[in-house]
């Protein structure tokens, strides 16, 4: 595949950003999380991994309503409904695959992205040759006591209270509020300062965002509270890769339970590392996909092992 970016047309005509990185024979299609994010953190993919003697073409791609990509009207009824939903996300990853001509690749994606790649498994694994969950459960309610838990851990009672009583009143935009959210992000989601990913303007596709997940990282209002995926997680049958930070707002006893229903499949962890644990340590977090892939390309992976 020709290197660099190519804007692809939807069916829907909508239109959007893909770029692509790196020379080889293997594949891998990067899928950002959020909802609403964009593909930032995986701009060094292909370098990094070549940092690890591997070879890998890195594709990226920003969903729709996600910075470079076609921003639909969603303050439409009529447009919010067809397109703020799981089933479309899911099968824009297909028809991105399709446009783009891969097929027997890997498929990663953090966060929101991973939740994408658990359902694309499921449903289009026939044309995966591996897949890499980046930071993502598959019960949200074990997520959010999980979130809960890592305000204890940093926050005093008193600023805990505050927001369970702004979040009570829809007052988000309360600075002080914020401001506890910047502590929990440093801590938790980007434990890398100067953050790499914070711009002068927030780039966020915030209506996707918000209809999804809310907020901000430690609260759920939207969508996702009600995702639950546990019993669906047998039926991925490609090698899974199931990466996570040790400092992160998702839990790992969650991962390890996902190890032990995905059949073939393995947990590593990245020291000092948060949600963004690419970015955190990337070394590491590199050192992990690449020896994931070389076992996968040769047909040596461990199944249901962790480290």
């Amino acid at each position: 595949m020709k290197t660099g970016t190519k804007i692809i047309t939807l069916d829907n005509g909508y239109h959007l950003w893909t770029n692509t990185q790196g020379q080889g024979d293997i594949h891998l299609l990067a899928l950002h999380g959020g909802p609403g994010g964009n593909h930032e953190y995986w701009e060094d993919t292909a370098e990094q991994l070549k940092k690890q003697g591997l070879n890998v073409q890195v594709t990226m791609y920003d969903q729709l309503g996600s910075l470079y990509s076609d921003q639909p009207d969603y303050t439409d009824p009529k447009i919010a409904n067809k397109y703020l939903t799981y089933e479309y996300f899911l099968d824009e990853v297909e028809e991105v695959r399709n446009k783009l001509g891969l097929d027997n690749f890997y498929l990663i994606g953090q966060s929101w992205g991973g939740l994408l790649v658990q359902e694309y498994a499921v449903k289009y694994g026939k044309h995966l040759k591996g897949a890499i969950i980046s930071s993502m459960v598959d019960e949200i309610d074990e997520y959010v006591a999980a979130v809960n838990r890592r305000r204890q851990e940093i926050l005093p009672q008193t600023e805990i209270d505050f927001m369970h009583e702004c979040e009570a009143s829809n007052d988000y935009d309360n600075q002080r509020y914020q401001e506890d959210v910047n502590i929990l992000n440093i801590n938790f989601v980007d434990r890398r300062q100067p953050s790499k990913l914070y711009h002068l303007q927030d780039i966020g596709g915030s209506a996707v965002y918000n209809a999804f997940q809310g907020d901000n990282e430690f609260v759920i209002t939207g969508k996702l509270k009600d995702w639950h995926f546990r019993k669906q997680l047998k039926n991925i049958k490609v090698p899974t890769l199931l990466t996570f930070g040790e400092n992160e707002t998702m839990p790992i006893a969650t991962a390890k339970i996902m190890q032990k229903e995905i059949p073939n499949s393995c947990l590593v962890t990245t020291p000092d590392g948060g949600h963004h644990h690419m970015v955190d340590n990337p070394d590491v977090y590199y050192k992990h996909l690449a020896d994931f892939i070389r076992e996968v390309e040769r047909n040596q992976i461990r199944g249901n092992n962790s480290k």
